[in-house]
C-alpha cells in the first residue's frame, strides 16, 4: 500500500461526499458514490480475508470489486485510504452488531457472549486481525489504525454503558467485565483460525466466561 498523502477534511486521500447546494438529502451521484465506496470497502476485506495484507494491493481490490483502478482512483486516492475507510467500517459494523446483541439479550449476559461469539465468527473479524497484526510492523499501517482503535475503544465503551447501565456504579468492574470477554473470545478466535485450539473447548469456554460475567455484575443485579 502507497504511504499515505495530504489529508483532506474527510481524511487521508478520501473525495468529498458530492450534494446538491442547500439540499439536505444526498443527490443520485453522492448515493452512487457511497454504493461504489461500500462496493470497495466489502472488496478490500474479502482480498485481506483470501490474501492478507501484505498481497493486498490497490489493482487486486479494483479486479475483485469488477472495477477498474481508475474508477477505484476517483473514490480513494491511494491504499492507505481505502484501509483506512476499510478499519472505519469495520469498526462501525462491530459497534451495530454490539447495539443489536445487547439490545436483543438485555440483562442476559450469557445471550450477550453467544452473539457476539457469532459475529467474531465471520469474515470481518478475520480481516481487522490481519490489519492488527501487520500494523506491527508497518508504521504507515499503524499511524492509521492505532488512532482508530483509540476512539473505537472509547464510542464502544461510551455505548456500553448506555446499553448496561446496571454497571454504572462499578466502573472498575464493568472495564474488567468488557476486557474478559474481548480478551477471551476474539483470543478464543485467533486460536482456532491457528489451530492452536480444540475446537470442542470452545463451549465450556464460552459457559465458564458466562460464568465470571455474572459473578462481576453489581450484586442487586446479579440475581
Amino acid at each position: 500500500m502507497a504511504r499515505p498523502e495530504p489529508t483532506g477534511p474527510h481524511g487521508v486521500g478520501e473525495r468529498d461526499p458530492v450534494r446538491r447546494p442547500g439540499a439536505d438529502e444526498p443527490t443520485m451521484q453522492a448515493l452512487k458514490s457511497a454504493q461504489t465506496r461500500a462496493r470497495l470497502i466489502d472488496a478490500t476485506i474479502r482480498v485481506l480475508v483470501r490474501s492478507g495484507y501484505s498481497r493486498t494491493t490497490t489493482p487486486q481490490v479494483a479486479i475483485e470489486a469488477g472495477l477498474s483502478r481508475g474508477a477505484m482512483l476517483h473514490h480513494f486516492d491511494n491504499g492507505v485510504s481505502l484501509i483506512k475507510a476499510t478499519i472505519m467500517h469495520l469498526h462501525e459494523r462491530r459497534l451495530r452488531a454490539f447495539r443489536r446483541a445487547a439490545e436483543r439479550s438485555a440483562l442476559d449476559h450469557g445471550a450477550m457472549v453467544r452473539t457476539y461469539w457469532k459475529q467474531i465468527q465471520k469474515p470481518a473479524f478475520i480481516a481487522f486481525h490481519e490489519l492488527a497484526v501487520a500494523a506491527r510492523t508497518s508504521p504507515d499501517l499503524a499511524a492509521v489504525l492505532m488512532p482508530l482503535q483509540v476512539e473505537f475503544r472509547e464510542r464502544f465503551n461510551q455505548l456500553a454503558v448506555q446499553l448496561y447501565p446496571e454497571w454504572q456504579a462499578s466502573p472498575e468492574k464493568f472495564a474488567l467485565a468488557m476486557a474478559i470477554s474481548q480478551a477471551t473470545m476474539e483470543g478464543m478466535a485467533i486460536n482456532l483460525l491457528t489451530g492452536a485450539m480444540d475446537a470442542g473447548l470452545v463451549e465450556p469456554v464460552l459457559e465458564a466466561l458466562e460464568t465470571q460475567l455474572h459473578a462481576l455484575r453489581p450484586q442487586d443485579q446479579a440475581a
